[in-house]
């Protein structure tokens, strides 16, 4: 109950945020969704249109893409938490600045140290490049696990960019089954899944 209460108050933190100038064009800010006790966060690199009327991450086209990457290895929104390096939305969805992502990202920070998950999908190249490392190359690294002290990364195309390049969704759909041979202390029951026999990630 403590880390419940202290990710809601994490919440009202985001949704009050003034800390950069994205507080005065946004409509509403996206602290995330998701299960608070989920062993997979993914994260995006910002909200987009949608996001930012609805206050909740990836409900765009790319978000409904999303979804289905997810109930293609039999996860649903409800077992993963789903959130954004930057919580704000970007003016007519530019990629946020160098400082945005600076002052923002205590807040995933906090939200990943108060969920502890072992697994983490960045999607896209700019989560890719803040959580992973800042000279990894998205169209080389996707779908190729990166082991981060108890952390393991799965770096991923973002959906929005299979939406414009229709080819890559089956990279996507291919990359994403990765994730169906990682668990940890079997929390998260997949369809067709096959355990790790090993300790905790």
């Amino acid at each position: 109950m403590e880390k419940v209460a202290e990710l809601k108050k994490l919440a009202q933190e985001i949704l009050k945020c003034t800390k950069c100038k994205l507080s005065l064009t946004r409509k509403n800010a996206v602290p995330g969704d998701g299960s608070l006790n989920a062993d997979i966060i993914l994260v995006g690199e910002a909200p987009g249109v949608q996001e930012d009327r609805q206050g909740l991450p990836f409900v765009g086209e790319a978000g409904k893409l999303l979804t289905s990457l997810l109930s293609s290895i039999g996860l649903s929104r409800t077992d993963v938490y789903i959130t954004n390096i930057v919580k704000c939305r970007p003016p007519k969805n530019r990629e946020p600045t160098k400082e945005e992502i600076t002052t923002c990202l205590h807040y995933l920070r906090k939200q990943t140290s108060l969920i502890k998950p072992s697994i983490i999908c960045t999607l896209g190249r700019i989560a890719s490049e803040t959580l992973i490392d800042k000279k990894l190359s998205i169209s080389k690294e996707h779908g190729k696990l990166k082991k981060m002290g108890k952390i393991t990364y799965l770096p991923l195309y973002h959906p929005a960019a299979a939406l414009y390049n229709p080819k890559l969704k089956d990279t996507l759909f291919a990359d994403i089954k990765t994730l169906e041979k990682l668990s940890k202390n079997a929390k998260i029951t997949l369809n067709n899944f096959n355990h790790y026999k090993k300790s905790k990630i």
